[in-house]
């Protein structure tokens, strides 16, 4: 396997989610290896939080593990058992379907720089565990946990 170049990987920045549940992850960007890698089973990115950002809302997915790894800086995991401050070489997992929301955010005044790894799932709901929002892959956009769409915004 060729050497993936992270150089040369394009940077995505902010969130897709609707107003104004996007401001929280404003900041973030993430760096999609495992599709410059050419994986098809599961995702890597490279995520990095500046100060204050959040890596996402807190969410749990019905049909996705999810794997964390901190290679730089320090982030304060969010879950239903409360928070958690995770450094350099700590990691966390997040089994699919277990209900417990969690999240990242970046209290300390540098950027932190994660690994996040996952399973690919064509069939997945994720439900965000403190608003009034949730993605099914099937439908392909935010919506209320009701099923009503949230309006389209652009991803900034």
């Amino acid at each position: 396997m060729p050497k993936v170049d992270v150089n040369t990987v394009p940077e995505r920045k902010g969130s897709g989610y609707p107003a104004p549940f996007h401001e929280i992850a404003k900041g973030r960007t993430r760096k999609a290896l495992g599709n410059a890698a050419g994986l098809t089973q599961f995702g890597v990115n490279l995520l990095a939080l500046p100060p204050g950002a959040a890596s996402s809302q807190r969410h749990w997915h019905a049909a996705e593990d999810e794997f964390l790894y901190v290679l730089s800086g320090e982030v304060t995991l969010i879950t239903d058992e409360g928070e958690q401050v995770l450094r350099a070489g700590d990691c966390a997992g997040f089994p699919m379907n277990d209900g417990n929301g969690h999240q990242l955010v970046n209290r300390s005044a540098d950027v932190a720089t994660c690994l996040e790894i996952g399973t690919r799932s064509n069939h997945d709901v994720c439900t965000y565990s403190d608003i009034d929002m949730k993605i099914d892959s099937k439908v392909g956009r935010y919506t209320h946990k009701d099923g009503t769409p949230y309006a389209e915004r652009e991803r900034s």
